[in-house]
């Protein structure tokens, strides 16, 4: 993988990238033929992927993040296997976004309606707990109550604050995720995705094809979304600002 005609910046990137293992993708045979673009060749049947490519994917879908953050749209951050469930909880809540990090509730998307009403119920119980309004209820009643409600806050606490559905998804492992993905895609959300060399993705709006199996890379790319969600809601937060003061100015004059 040479990077001699990179600029600085990016050459520096596409070789921690290389640190962190990013360029190690599945066994040939796992291979999914939509990723062959963006593989650099094969080392002991090890596909390896082509980093410079990876990078033009990920500054792609930084600048769709970033107009996602200037529109003052919600992204979702899905990631439920092992290795990206507390990073995908951890970026998700820097930048006050809703996340999945347990398992995708089929209907997230498409039965939206029934989801926000479950997790109203489960909001209007935790309230009752603390204002003693369960008390109407039997021991019985109580109890399983609070077994419901320990249930749905493990599947809905990361979406609670997702009051409509979301500008994108963010997720890790589109293979893993293809629930998560079938339905975005059905209601027409983009998708941003980090995917490994085992994974289709062709019909993804962002696909950055990188090691999804290794914590190190998954929190790289998922920082990377993060920071761009923050600069284009920043941005979109400097322009109003400065429409107001001209605004004031003018009225001033």
């Amino acid at each position: 993988m040479s990077n001699d005609t990179l600029p600085k910046n990016k050459e520096s990137i596409v070789k921690n990238l290389f640190k962190l293992g990013a360029h190690f993708g599945f066994t040939r045979s796992r291979r999914h033929p939509s990723v062959s673009p963006y593989i650099y060749g094969f080392k002991n049947r090890t596909a390896i992927v082509d980093l410079e490519k990876s990078l033009e994917a990920l500054e792609a879908a930084q600048e769709f993040i970033k107009k996602i953050g200037s529109e003052g749209k919600q992204i979702l951050f899905v990631g439920n296997k092992n290795e990206a469930r507390g990073i995908i909880k951890k970026y998700a809540e820097v930048i006050d976004m809703p996340y999945v990090n347990e398992r995708w509730v089929g209907g997230t998307f498409t039965n939206f309606k029934q989801i926000r009403s479950r997790i109203e119920k489960m909001k209007d119980w935790r309230e009752k707990g603390k204002t003693g309004g369960l008390a109407v209820y039997t021991k019985r009643e109580r109890g399983m109550i609070a077994k419901e409600m320990e249930k749905m806050g493990r599947l809905f606490t990361g979406i609670e604050n997702m009051e409509k559905l979301p500008g994108a998804i963010f997720t890790i492992d589109a293979k893993e995720e293809a629930i998560a993905i079938a339905e975005a895609q059905g209601i027409k959300i983009p998708v941003v995705a980090l995917c490994g060399t085992d994974c289709d993705i062709r019909s993804l709006a962002y696909p950055i094809v990188a090691n999804d199996a290794s914590r190190a890379t998954i929190e790289f790319f998922t920082d990377a979304m993060a920071q761009a969600y923050r600069e284009g809601k920043t941005m979109a937060q400097n322009m109003a600002k400065e429409k107001l003061e001209t605004a004031v100015d003018k009225k001033e004059d």
